[in-house]
């Protein structure tokens, strides 16, 4: 059969992923650049989508769907995370019934917010899978696989975009919608009444599922190693992997889809393969002191900023020390 292929922007792709993944509620608060993720969704069939009051209801209505054992996705911008973090960290031990997907969208560049937060923290403050797509078919292909995450391993998953990310367009294959009827809630006092005496025992549930994703962050296509020339390597996430693409062609890449919990022994065989290792990420620098922590130097943070939003120019000066031939885009 062939596959059909429309132009998405990022967010018009994770609508189209909830969709293929049986999602059955999603809810959000309006803020770009997360916006048309639920306009989008609310066109399309199958799904209850509502407007909430503000961030930490709409997580809470998607909990609830969760906790009845229905697919869910909260969709809010990055600094929609902190009025979120409550119901968010409670989640995290609770863990889910049907599978529930947050998408938080940072602003690199502050084009439309009041701060840069880096949402990455939140992942591990909450001890939660954080996944990054770095185009729009990895946007709704990363959807799937947060819901199947979400429910192999009971937990919320977090997927994470940027503005760049959620507002350009790039080719994406359509599939079909997987249904997936709720499950139905099943009463559990222990596992979702987070009393002291129950939270306890969570806890130790969080950090075994911890010890199980990260495995699972050795093992999954979506942490990958592009070889080419060993004398530069670089790792990287998110739509920085386009601008090193495109600045660099030649180096060798540590491509990271599953940006929380890092692959540790993959980064490791993949460091001590290459002569000249650097960390190429936007805002700070949440993937290198934890590449440092592990006993290796790469350049990071003393080549590229810790500020605003990156282009492949300056990707291309911060690894190559000279300017790319690609014009850097329109602010």
């Amino acid at each position: 059969m062939k596959l059909e292929r429309q132009l998405f922007s990022g967010n018009e792709a994770i609508a189209r992923g909830a969709y293929e993944a049986g999602v059955r509620v999603a809810s959000a608060y309006p803020g770009t650049p997360s916006t048309e993720i639920l306009e989008t969704i609310s066109k399309l069939p199958g799904i209850y989508a509502e407007w909430s009051v503000n961030e930490k209801v709409a997580l809470e209505v998607a909990i609830g769907a969760s906790l009845a054992g229905a697919r869910a996705l909260a969709a809010m911008k990055h600094v929609g995370l902190n009025v979120a973090a409550d119901p968010l960290m409670t989640a995290s031990y609770t863990g889910v019934n049907g599978g529930l997907v947050i998408i938080t969208a940072d602003d690199p560049g502050m084009h439309s917010s009041q701060n840069e937060q880096d949402n990455r923290h939140y992942a591990r403050l909450s001890k939660l899978p954080m996944l990054e797509p770095s185009d729009s078919q990895e946007a709704k292909d990363f959807i799937k696989l947060a819901y199947q995450i979400s429910e192999e391993y009971d937990t919320p998953v977090l997927v994470r975009t940027t503005t760049r990310i959620a507002h350009s367009r790039s080719v994406v294959e359509l599939g079909e919608r997987e249904e997936h009827a709720p499950k139905g809630f099943e009463r559990d006092h222990q596992k979702y009444v987070m009393i002291p005496a129950n939270a306890r025992k969570r806890h130790a549930v969080i950090e075994e599922r911890l010890l199980r994703l990260h495995d699972l962050s050795e093992k999954s296509e979506l942490n990958r190693v592009e070889w080419n020339s060993k004398e530069i390597g670089v790792i990287t996430s998110g739509v920085n992997y386009q601008y090193v693409k495109e600045a660099c062609p030649e180096a060798s890449v540590l491509k990271l889809g599953i940006i929380y919990p890092l692959p540790r022994k993959l980064i490791e065989d993949f460091a001590r393969q290459v002569k000249q290792l650097f960390v190429v990420e936007e805002l700070d620098p949440f993937i290198e002191e934890q590449v440092q922590a592990m006993g290796l130097q790469p350049l990071g943070k003393e080549r590229f900023p810790i500020t605003g939003e990156f282009n492949t120019s300056l990707v291309a000066k911060g690894l190559l020390d000279k300017e790319s031939t690609i014009p850097a885009p329109k602010q």
